[in-house]
């Protein structure tokens, strides 16, 4: 027996949870969300960190952050009472060269042009006014955004389906993806391992594995899985309460409260490619070393294995989403390639999705995000990448 839907969504993480619910609030509920695990969001959404921020370079990446930040703030109104869990503590990026400075100072412009206007440049007085325990003989100035900080990505995702399914959406759970049938240069039907789905819309929701999801359709999509492994203190009270997500430029360490505790995160430039998300105990050490540099009282820190992840960024050439429809495919639209920022974007992203899904207009100009960019040399370049 084959099922029929309007759009299949293959994954339920917080991105496809978007997609179902911009749908379903525009009144396609027709709409089935395929999730290989036995829950939504044991993939890259369940590790995320969970930070959200305006400071980006490009354009497009500030106006999906604006958008996004707006839908957090109003979340319970719009989602029917669920909670983004959203904590405005900001962003503080710390300049250690006049490289850094250049760079912190093009960005602010870029932001002001596209209504990011409360980022502010600050002295390294003010940073050590803010974060006193910081080594700061070699900081030369930073950049302060007070509406960027956290959300809780499972509470936004949960908002998100819950609210897809009040309105209609179906979720089929533990179900796997084995093919998807094209007839004409058209979508047809989506195989998976509960049985067929007749379908003429099919939303690449995948995260690190939309690569995967592309070639079954003889489509290349140049996604990539990134480890990033998550460093949780036990309980820290020397630090702050509130604290920003605070940025060291020299090295990308990285550092916020999360809890009681104080959660740490670096991008090891030796990690390879790999889809393998299991915790390496090394990398306590590892971190701790450029913790303790930029934050000498870490060292009374303690750090418990258990409380410590890993999980899986999915990135693309240029570090930025790769949005919608499929030259020669028609009905397949792609949401994926984030790099990272796929819960901070992810009321954006699915917004957009949706509306390539229904050919309506686009609430932004998505096409720098377009698959076609790769082929034409048209790559974006974010230096704010962490």
């Amino acid at each position: 027996m084959t099922d029929t839907a309007e759009v299949v969504i293959i994954g339920g993480g917080i991105v496809g949870s978007s997609v179902a619910y911009h749908l379903a609030e525009a009144g396609c509920t027709d709409v089935l969300i395929v999730e290989r695990e036995e829950q939504q969001g044991m993939g890259s959404t369940g590790k995320s960190a969970g930070g959200v921020r305006a400071q980006f370079a490009t354009p497009i990446n500030i106006q999906m952050s604006l958008y996004s930040l707006k839908v957090f703030a109003q979340f319970a109104e719009l989602t029917g009472g669920h909670t983004a869990d959203y904590r405005a503590h900001g962003y503080l990026f710390i300049a250690t060269t006049p490289r850094h400075l250049d760079s912190l100072r093009a960005n602010r412009r870029i932001q002001n042009q596209y209504g990011v206007n409360n980022v502010e440049a600050i002295s390294r007085e003010t940073i050590l006014e803010m974060v006193p325990q910081l080594y700061g003989e070699d900081i030369l100035g930073g950049n302060f955004c007070p509406t960027d900080g956290f959300v809780d990505p499972n509470s936004v995702m949960s908002g998100f389906a819950a609210r897809a399914r009040e309105l209609g959406v179906k979720t089929w759970l533990n179900t796997q993806v084995t093919g998807i049938e094209v007839e004409s240069g058209r979508i047809k039907t989506v195989q998976t391992s509960r049985g067929t789905i007749a379908t003429r819309q099919v939303v690449n929701a995948a995260g690190a594995w939309a690569q995967a999801i592309g070639r079954m359709v003889g489509v290349e999509i140049p996604v990539t899985p990134w480890r990033r492994q998550i460093v949780n203190t036990q309980p820290f009270d020397v630090l702050p309460n509130p604290l920003p997500m605070v940025i060291d430029m020299s090295n990308g360490f990285h550092f916020r409260r999360d809890g009681s505790g104080i959660l740490m995160a670096w991008p090891d430039p030796d990690d390879q490619p790999q889809f393998t998300t299991r915790f390496d105990p090394d990398f306590i050490e590892e971190i701790l070393i450029r913790a303790v540099k930029r934050v000498p009282c870490l060292v009374d820190a303690e750090v418990n294995p258990r409380r410590c992840w890993a999980g899986l960024y999915e990135v693309s050439p240029d570090h930025h989403a790769i949005i919608g429809v499929v030259p020669g495919v028609e009905g397949l639209v792609l949401v994926n390639g984030f790099s990272g920022h796929g819960v901070m974007h992810s009321p954006a992203a699915g917004r957009l999705a949706a509306e390539f899904v229904l050919g309506k207009e686009r609430f932004l100009d998505a096409s720098p995000l377009s698959l076609t960019r790769f082929a034409e040399g048209k790559l974006l370049q974010e230096t704010a990448v962490l």
